[in-house]
């Protein structure tokens, strides 16, 4: 019987002393709250939902209630769920009144269809009985703040969300390449920008791994935007004849690179560990797009990894000998 593992993320950013324990303790009880259930034989695809539902719900994080608003000041949510095992996968974009979009992912998944979006993607909701909340019970006024600061802000760019500022992961003065030298990219905007998309992949006692991935997206969106989080390969991706990853930070660059297919496939080809698989692929990332992220994984063996090249990611996972690491720094 394979030991089930289980690992969580909460967004990729410069996360601000004063936020940095929420992003802890929120990942840390986010696979407390399924880690026994694992243990006892509970499958991987819900592990992954349960332990981002649990996310979603915190407002600590950019995803459910918390969610950044767009520039109609508005959330609109993205989510993503993939079975190893039969490489199903389902998701959700721009739905904008429940708390929980993973959970209208996973049901889709069990239909014809892998991706709604929209009106549609809420009509099958209700469809399926889930029920509907009043999206003004998502807001939260730190971000209504956000959000008025950044309308009165002449060229913002959502990207500007996730560059390094300055002494974490080896950002030092300006932001940082991949392999944590110096690059000239312009420095971001102050630390005082949520940006935490979250996201799962666990194994269970079966040998499957599945990953799931929610956000609000990037402050100050354009309506209608969809970012990497509900595309398969780009943001959430997961195989049982490699690992699975979920990932956090610049969309539209991890779109371009595919990253958490990128990183499966490193598992695959010259046998990388999930560490190693992680970084190769945040480096490849920066190095032909100028992207800046996080990426969470588990390969088949059950080992993680967990790379960045902002300044902190938050992150949590079971230890295999009891308890739970959680932490926003990467271990050295």
């Amino acid at each position: 019987m394979t030991q089930p593992r289980i690992i969580v993320h909460g967004g990729a950013w410069t996360i601000p002393a004063d936020r940095q324990k929420a992003h802890i303790d929120g990942c840390r009880a986010a696979v407390d709250a399924v880690w026994g259930e694992l243990q006892r034989g509970m499958p991987a695809l819900e592990a992954v939902r349960l332990a981002v539902n649990v996310l979603e719900a915190d407002p600590t994080y950019d995803a459910g209630r918390g969610a950044v608003l767009n520039a109609d000041g508005q959330i609109e949510l993205d989510a993503a769920i993939m079975d190893g095992a039969t490489l199903n996968f389902g998701a959700v974009a721009a739905v904008r009144n429940f708390l929980h979009p993973v959970d209208i992912a996973r049901k889709v998944m069990d239909t014809e269809f892998c991706f709604l979006v929209g009106e549609g993607a809420e009509r099958f909701a209700h469809e399926a009985g889930i029920g509907a909340i009043d999206p003004a019970e998502l807001v939260v006024e730190r971000e209504v703040r956000l959000y008025n600061e950044l309308r009165a802000r002449a060229g913002f760019s959502t990207h500007d969300a996730f560059r390094p500022q300055a002494g974490g992961n080896g950002a030092t003065g300006g932001a940082a390449a991949a392999d944590g030298t110096a690059c000239n990219c312009p420095v971001g905007p102050e630390p005082a920008m949520p940006k935490g998309t979250v996201g799962a992949v666990a194994l269970d006692a079966a040998g499957n791994i599945a990953a799931a991935t929610s956000t609000g997206g990037t402050p100050m969106k354009r309506p209608g935007r969809v970012g990497d989080s509900p595309l398969c390969g780009a943001g959430t991706y997961a195989d049982n004849e490699t690992g699975g990853a979920s990932a956090t930070g610049f969309g539209e660059g991890i779109i371009r690179v595919l990253m958490t297919r990128s990183a499966c496939d490193f598992l695959r080809d010259g046998g990388a560990s999930p560490d190693d698989a992680a970084r190769r692929a945040i480096e490849l990332l920066h190095r032909r797009v100028a992207g800046h992220a996080g990426l969470i994984m588990l390969d088949r063996q059950g080992r993680y990894g967990v790379h960045c090249n902002t300044e902190h990611i938050a992150h949590a996972y079971a230890l295999p000998g009891g308890g739970i690491h959680a932490d926003v720094e990467l271990r050295r």
